[in-house]
């Protein structure tokens, strides 16, 4: 038995509408997808502007510096001013008292004499001609302190011994002036030490281009228990 169509169910008849209807749709997506497109680059645009408003330089202020208020002015000392009358006398008077002076009389004028100050000598170490010592150097002078030195009886007794480093200086006269203990051992052996140096003959000082100068030195003096 063969099967019967009808016109209605015939599809064939609407195969162009089916078409038309295809390509319409087909139409819309396209579209669709343009216009969607085009809003996302409108929205990145709005995007990066709102990024370029953020990233704005702020300008940067500095805080004035306040200058402290000048001191006030010292106060002025106005000197009171008396005004006396004309009349007014004055009784500051100069007494002498009862002296009488004739031409005969003599005065006595009593006359300050100023004390001028010794400029201090400039002080040398080395110099060209060195003070001599009897005509010897410093080790004859050590020589001599040890032999008219006593050893103190209190650091004999209490077993004190030691070497006591001295400064002392010849000036141009020859002296020994300047004498101090450089580093001592015991007080009894310090003053002993300089006792002896200050009770020095004079030298024969030294020169330098010629001319008598200050001389320094350094030595010890050696206090040995027998």
């Amino acid at each position: 038995m063969e099967p019967k169509k009808t016109d209605k169910a015939n599809l064939e008849n609407k195969r162009g509408l089916f078409l038309q209807i295809g390509l319409a749709v087909s139409l819309g997506v396209i579209l669709l997808a343009f216009e969607w497109s085009t809003r996302d680059i409108d929205t990145g645009e709005l995007k990066t502007d709102q990024q370029e408003a953020e990233e704005e330089i702020i300008p940067i202020t500095r805080q004035q510096e306040v200058k402290p208020p000048p001191p006030p002015p010292p106060p002025q000392v106005v000197e009171e001013i008396t005004i006396v009358e004309d009349d007014v006398e004055i009784e500051d008077e100069l007494d002498l008292g009862d002296v009488e002076a004739d031409q005969d009389m003599a005065f006595d004028i009593v006359e300050f004499e100023e004390e001028e100050e010794a400029a201090a000598e400039e002080v040398f170490f080395i110099v060209e001609d060195m003070p001599s010592f009897k005509g010897g150097d410093l080790n004859d002078f050590r020589t001599w302190v040890q032999k008219n030195m006593t050893y103190p009886t209190i650091a004999q007794e209490n077993g004190i011994s030691g070497r006591v480093i001295v400064q002392f200086a010849v000036n141009s006269n020859g002296e020994v002036v300047d004498v101090r203990v450089v580093r001592g051992v015991d007080p009894s052996l310090d003053n002993e030490a300089i006792r002896a140096v200050k009770s020095s003959p004079k030298w024969a000082p030294g020169k330098q281009r010629g001319k008598p100068v200050k001389v320094q030195f350094t030595m010890p003096v050696v206090f040995v228990l027998n």
